[in-house]
């Protein structure tokens, strides 16, 4: 595609995630504007623009789309309407960028890919964490060898148990809404964390089971992995503990990296004279580093690191561990909830 000499963006989609995390972001990157929002909700548009000084607000996706004063789309909806909004603004040959995870599974990733592809219009997907200073700064300290040969990896995330009925489920609890339960929400951050780390997954297997939650979801997943380099790694998610717990360790000859992957805290590195730390604190809006080399990218002056490709692979990871639960991830299974054999018949 044509370079673009400023990125004027277009966001469908106002939640929560929007007001500090990524909104303002598109209005503070170089070279970027904010300058349209779309929402459904009458007058919630409106509202969001006036509050953060957008020029222009629609209610619909197609109208906040083929705009003409809008170059590229920030797609900021639940990942079940991912697909579809992507394909249209494909089909307006508009640059996407949208929210983690891409889609409900591998599949729909892999569409949305290969539509943009087809016509070389970028995809690039909110996986931030690429970007930040503290995961920047920790794979650049395993690059340059501070931890020797990595020989192993863990990752440790236990959450507190969501106790509301099945008629309360929050989208992120609804299969056709987010393609699964919490794990798809969160886990993806680490997986895709790991990969940017350490590179592509390898020899993914494992398993999911509904222990707690008081829906047909998964809550507690175990994962085994082979990184490039050989060394073997383990995952688990616990989403029905009475506490929080998020703690990824890479143990090498020479030292092991601790940290987290939604803390802020700074990154230890133990070694046999003790503990060293690194302090880079994450920016108010997290994802402008990212914003910013995504703009970067459509002016061609830089990359971005988190592209639908990437994004798909974490998907994928994220089918393998789920697929017997579901039966099988690659049709439209949060369709036939009936034939899900991992579900729990309570």
């Amino acid at each position: 595609m044509n370079r673009l000499h400023s990125v004027h963006w277009g966001m469908i989609g106002a939640g929560s995630v929007t007001e500090i995390k990524s909104g303002p972001a598109f209005q503070k990157a170089e070279g970027s504007l904010l300058t349209a929002v779309m929402r459904r909700t009458q007058g919630a548009a409106q509202e969001w623009a006036r509050r953060h000084d957008v020029p222009r607000y629609h209610e619909t996706a197609e109208d906040l789309i083929f705009d003409p004063h809008v170059d590229a789309i920030y797609i900021a909806t639940p990942p079940g309407t991912h697909l579809d909004i992507a394909l249209m603004a494909c089909e307006a040959r508009k640059p996407v960028y949208v929210e983690k995870p891409m889609a409900r599974n591998y599949e729909e990733c892999k569409r949305m890919n290969e539509a943009f592809e087809a016509i070389d219009v970028p995809l690039f997907v909110a996986y931030y964490r690429r970007k930040l200073p503290r995961f920047v700064t920790a794979k650049e300290q395993i690059d340059g060898g501070r931890l020797g040969l990595i020989t192993g990896v863990s990752y440790r995330y236990t959450h507190p148990r969501w106790d509301g009925t099945p008629a309360e489920r929050p989208w992120r609890l609804r299969p056709e809404y987010s393609g699964g339960g919490l794990f798809l929400d969160l886990g993806c951050h680490t997986l895709d964390l790991l990969e940017f780390l350490l590179g592509p997954l390898r020899n993914v297997s494992g398993m999911a089971t509904n222990v707690v939650t008081p829906c047909a979801v998964e809550d507690n997943i175990a994962l085994h992995f082979r990184t490039e380099q050989g060394a073997l790694g383990i995952a688990h998610w616990n989403f029905g503990g009475h506490a929080k717990e998020d703690v990824i360790e890479i143990t090498g000859t020479d030292a092991r990296l601790r940290m987290s992957t939604f803390g802020d805290e700074p990154l230890e590195f133990i070694t046999k004279s003790g503990i060293e730390t690194m302090n880079r604190p994450n920016p108010l809006h997290v994802q402008q580093p990212l914003i910013q080399s995504i703009v970067d990218h459509l002016r061609g002056q830089g990359e971005c690191p988190s592209t639908g490709y990437s994004a798909a692979r974490t998907s994928r990871v994220m089918d393998v561990v789920l697929d017997a639960y579901y039966g099988g991830r690659a049709d439209d299974f949060w369709l036939r909830p009936e034939t899900w054999p991992g579900a729990p018949r309570r």
